[in-house]
């Protein structure tokens, strides 16, 4: 793969809403040399990996979307993992993208040679591209916790996000680590057909309720045939959200509001003081995930359902040891322990100039430009990298800024003059000083959450509102990088 008449030619890896929507905005603007490299059988990122009971996007669906894709026919305002799939499909189907999808590919290396990007698979194969685009998110990487034991388990043991549908719950005891997004929605699920399910909880999470319709066929209806009104949906979700964000990073004292009504649920659902107040965050509201669910309350109050606050000091042969002594016996348990948000490429080795690593470019936390591009890296564009995940919001409202930021990218690349573009040092300096800065006056800086590392510095979301991210990709600045 070389560059051609019809532009450089450009690597994608991964085929989730990131990747996808860089390739539709490059196809768009008449680039067609583009490849994209997924490491599984089939497309769609953590919407392909998701399959545990109840797994849907806590973002309505008019807002979880692509702007220029919307879709009349959502069966409900928080779809569910198979129609958000199946969304995804589509769109790749409607904009010809198949064709471009090189399935079972992992990247494993990303080497810059000579002015091009040498790109490696687990498989063998070799890339080679003169712009290379990782597309792989920041929550693709489960991870399991360092406990003691975990491997001496004789049950049947798992990750959320590698649900194993082949263990029958029914009738079975199932220990639950972590009490994160995946978990506020597999725990009222698996209580159903569980015997006892126990939930290990460390810090509890910020509950809201959702208004969660089903819409119904005149719905659908006037979404497809009057668009605005969908679209006004899409902006009245876009404006609370935005008003979230402004809370949280600068006018924390807005943030009692959503406080008092998280209070006014753990009331509504949990009679048992006990229970409530183990249920009672101790941190400020937004510095970690705010969860929302209309079952997860309700499902912990059943009589079939224990919550245990006392630390895991072991797994057992038989279950889960906490630090009183107590064995708390289990057959099967899942983890509900998130992912590996602040190591943002996984197991890819970057390699750019002079050979140095990506690795030892983010030895002190992962930092790009808007996101997206790094010193020393050139035609190396990040698509949800650093800084730019959201603590309220859709992030396909970044995913589609930055797409269009490379999609320009591409574009001055695409002129005779110009080979490769890399960020200027003092340019990536100065605005990883101003991001920083902001966040450590915010919310996210409060407790110890996957937002952060473990020295303090966040290094997954962006400190603004969306709005001013847009603001800030609209044009790509070539004053902003070394240009060969």
């Amino acid at each position: 793969m070389t560059g051609s008449a019809k532009g450089p030619s450009v690597l994608i890896a991964g085929t989730g809403f990131g990747g996808i929507g860089t390739a539709i905005e490059l196809k768009r603007a008449g680039f067609s040399d583009f490849t994209i490299l997924e490491s599984a059988a089939g497309p769609g990122g953590v919407w392909r990996d998701n399959t545990y009971p109840g797994a849907a996007c806590d973002i309505p669906s008019p807002l979880y979307s692509y702007s220029f894709e919307p879709n009349p026919r959502w069966p409900k305002r928080f779809s569910h993992q198979p129609d958000i799939l199946a969304y995804l499909r589509g769109v790749i189907t409607k904009y010809g993208l198949e064709p471009h999808i090189r399935y079972g590919a992992e990247v494993t290396e990303a080497v810059f040679d000579d002015g091009v990007w040498r790109v490696a698979t687990k498989s063998g194969d070799t890339y080679t591209a003169d712009v290379f685009v990782p597309a792989v998110g920041q929550l693709s990487r489960p991870v399991l916790p360092t406990i003691p034991g975990r491997d001496r388990f004789a049950g049947a043991a798992f990750h959320s996000a590698r649900w194993d549908h082949d263990v029958d719950l029914r009738g079975k005891r199932v220990a639950v680590i972590g009490t994160g997004a995946s978990a506020v929605q597999f725990v009222p699920e698996v209580r159903k057909h569980a015997d006892r399910v126990t939930v290990f909880q460390r810090t509890p999470p910020y509950v809201m309720a959702k208004s969660d319709p089903t819409y119904r066929g005149w719905q659908h209806w006037l979404f497809e045939h009057l668009p605005p009104t969908q679209l006004l949906g899409r902006l009245r979700i876009f404006l609370l959200a935005e008003y979230a964000t402004y809370a949280m990073t600068r006018h924390p004292v807005l943030a009692k509001m959503f406080e008092l009504r998280t209070a006014q649920l753990r009331r509504r659902h949990i009679e048992d003081p006990e229970l409530r107040a183990k249920l009672k965050p101790s941190y400020p509201l937004g510095c970690k995930r705010i969860l929302f669910t209309n079952d997860y309350l309700p499902a912990l109050a059943q009589p079939n359902v224990d919550v245990e606050t006392a630390r895991i000091s072991e797994i057992t042969e038989k279950g889960v040891r906490t630090e009183d002594g107590v064995e708390h016996e289990a057959d099967v348990i899942v983890y509900g322990t998130g992912f590996a948000a602040t190591d943002f490429l996984g197991r890819i080795e970057v390699r750019g100039l002079g050979g140095r690593t990506l690795e030892d470019a983010w030895s002190g936390g992962a930092r790009a430009y808007l996101g997206i591009s790094v010193p020393g890296f050139p035609n190396l564009f990040c698509v949800y990298g650093p800084n730019t995940n959201l603590g309220a919001g859709s992030i396909i409202y970044m995913l589609e800024r930055q797409a269009r930021y490379i999609r320009q990218a591409v574009e001055r690349l695409a002129r005779p003059e110009v080979s490769t573009l890399d960020v200027l040092p003092e340019v990536e300096q100065r605005y990883d000083d101003e991001v920083q800065a902001r966040l450590g006056r915010s919310v996210w800086s409060a407790c110890t959450s996957w937002y952060r590392q473990a020295d303090g510095r966040v290094t997954t979301n962006w400190p603004g509102l969306v709005t001013e991210y847009d603001r800030r990709t609209k044009r790509f600045d070539v004053a902003d990088y070394r240009v060969a």
